[in-house]
């Protein structure tokens, strides 16, 4: 379904699209539904900014009709855009992909494939010829970070590396010089995020910072992750001092980081998070498990700490460390922000115009 997008300020110009450009992206857009918004959904937002005519797919939340929607949607407007791109990830999700694509090949479609998630690494070595005949049939592969490059380039040799951007603009930078026991942790309640970490942590600092609080949002991923962390709290008796917040708005992002120090990112799978880069850009001091793509992103000691996946000592010590010594706050703080500013939509947006653009002109 074709979206229109509200105009957006404070970017950098560049040169206007041809009136060809047109783009299907094909991706998860659920932010009205579920409250989760993705880098495609930024993109599409962006690129129609800037003149693209962009049609996307889907907004559906079933997973099945959201695949139908996706190959009506490829098939409906197919006279509507020039070129594709499609969003890889692992599981279920892969085949989707695989379904799309293929319808794409039959309309002389052009496509560029994104690949997301920690997991689709180890998804390929399990089907190594199904993921290489997938990549090496697209115009182009990307990859949101040096993690996913490496790991993935053995499917395919070319892989670009465009990051997940931000607009930094969104993000108030807030010097952490002398760092407060406010935790802030947010992420869909999902084993692979591993929430119940995050309540550990607390639990085992509370006797050392008398005044500790930690805010929790996020969806409810639906396999039993939030209560089992709503449990743990009890268990543990620190429910009192957590917040659960639930699912929030984008919007709403920056200012609950802000109210908040200390930034935890406990996932035991991981690629290039959003939540973790717009933490970065608010000056949190990041407290993460060295995951996946994390220390691909973070720098252990000079814009974040990093632990082990998994272990509380590790992250609570690191966490001792942050509120206890006001000179490493600062310069995570300082530091974090710094590294974040190259991934602004100013700086990434033409990086995706230039590759959209040649891949529309190769398929012409």
């Amino acid at each position: 379904m074709a979206v229109t997008f509200t105009p957006l300020t404070n970017l950098s110009p560049m040169a206007a699209p041809a009136p060809s450009s047109s783009v299907l992206i094909v991706g998860n857009f659920l932010s009205k539904s579920r409250g989760n918004r993705s880098v495609c959904e930024d993109l599409a937002e962006r690129l129609t900014n800037y003149g693209w005519q962009v049609s996307t797919t889907s907004h559906w939340p079933g997973k099945m009709r959201r695949l139908a929607d996706m190959l009506s949607t490829v098939w409906r407007t197919r006279n509507n855009y020039w070129l594709a791109q499609v969003d890889l990830y692992s599981g279920p999700a892969f085949y989707w992909a695989v379904a799309v694509c293929t319808l794409l090949r039959m309309l002389h479609k052009p496509y560029i494939l994104t690949l997301h998630g920690g997991s689709l690494p180890e998804f390929g070595r399990r089907r190594p010829w199904a993921m290489r005949k997938l990549l090496r049939s697209a115009a182009a592969v990307t990859a949101p970070s040096l993690y996913l490059f490496e790991a993935m380039r053995e499917f395919r040799a070319d892989i670009q590396v465009l990051p997940n951007a931000i607009a930094l603009a969104h993000y108030p930078f807030l010097l952490r010089d002398s760092a407060q026991p406010r935790l802030v942790w947010i992420r869909a309640f999902h084993d692979i995020y591993h929430p119940t970490l995050a309540v550990r942590v607390l639990a085992q600092l509370q006797e050392t910072f008398p005044d500790i609080q930690l805010t929790m949002a996020g969806p409810d991923k639906g396999d039993g992750s939030l209560q089992a962390t709503q449990a743990l709290a009890r268990q543990l008796g620190v429910e009192q001092r957590i917040q659960f917040l639930g699912q929030v708005p984008k919007a709403e992002i920056a200012r609950w980081i802000n109210s908040g120090d200390v930034f935890l990112n406990t996932s035991s799978v991981d690629n290039c998070p959003v939540t973790v880069i717009e933490a970065m850009a608010c000056g949190a001091c990041v407290v993460t498990t060295a995951v996946g793509g994390i220390p691909y992103l973070c720098n252990h000691g000079a814009d974040a700490m990093l632990s082990p996946p998994g272990d509380v000592d590790a992250m609570v010590e690191s966490v001792a460390q942050v509120l206890g010594q006001p000179a490493l706050a600062a310069a995570l703080s300082r530091n974090a922000r710094s590294r974040v500013e190259l991934l602004d939509w100013s700086a990434i947006l033409p990086r995706w115009t230039s590759l959209l653009r040649r891949v529309a002109n190769q398929g012409s």
